[in-house]
């Protein structure tokens, strides 16, 4: 059993490492800005959790985790996406009403409860954020996708996921009509700052480059999961 302080801080290892493209390690500093805490405080937790076997690091230096990490931290992802998809799907959530009361859900210990979570929702791949949940085993499935950002100007794309969780982000893409699922032209283009015109449901919106680089799409006409940029597709 770990504590919700160092589930949390597992979790954040896991988001920061094998969600963010960042090899195998993560820096103290850069954990401790994802938390919010001070350095010191950081290296404490480390300190506590290397003592358990669950990361390897030197003081202040690279984290990695390790087998027994990996696995608590992705069963936390795991439940946290799980709740997520149960509050939309079967409580009428909206998707940016549900990660606050998932932060608190996440930290359930029972795992028959979890997995029947699971089966109950006949075992979904992905989260109303489209982020990937994570199996019984940890194992996640990621598909191909890329930025809206990348998308070539007159191509359209389909979303299956966002980066940003935050209530004005999400509540801002659903004013626009942009959800998981939905298809999205990018119209134009402008060079100077990447503003972008995005055409959702025969509507034209203007948005910055931060929006479009918080949203990933899928090419409409390949199979999910394919890398279209090795292919003749021109997505």
């Amino acid at each position: 059993m770990f504590s919700q302080a160092e589930e949390n801080y597992l979790k954040a290892l896991v988001q920061l490492i094998h969600f963010r493209d960042h090899g195998n390690e993560v820096g103290t500093n850069e954990l401790a800005l994802y938390l919010n805490v001070k350095p010191a405080t950081a290296n404490d937790m480390l300190k506590k959790l290397r003592e358990k076997s669950l990361v390897s690091y030197v003081k202040y230096g690279k984290i990695s985790l390790t087998a027994e990490g990996q696995k608590a931290g992705m069963d936390v992802v795991r439940k946290h996406r799980l709740w997520e998809t149960f509050l939309v799907e079967k409580l009428d959530f909206t998707w940016d009403e549900v990660h606050e009361v998932a932060e608190q859900l996440e930290h359930i210990k029972s795992k028959k409860l979890v997995n029947g979570l699971d089966d109950y929702l006949q075992n979904p791949k992905f989260d109303p954020h489209g982020d990937a949940i994570p199996d019984r085993e940890g194992r996640i499935l990621i598909p191909y996708q890329r930025l809206l950002s990348e998308v070539m100007i007159g191509k359209s794309g389909k979303v299956v996921s966002v980066k940003d969780n935050s209530n004005s982000f999400l509540q801002y893409a659903d004013k626009i009509g942009v959800r998981i699922g939905g298809m999205i032209e990018v119209a134009g283009r402008e060079s100077y700052d990447g503003q972008t015109t995005l055409r959702v449901e025969n509507k034209d919106h203007t948005v910055s480059d931060k929006f479009c680089m918080n949203i990933h799409v899928v090419c409409p006409t390949c199979k999910l999961g394919k890398d279209c940029s090795k292919n003749d597709c021109s997505f």
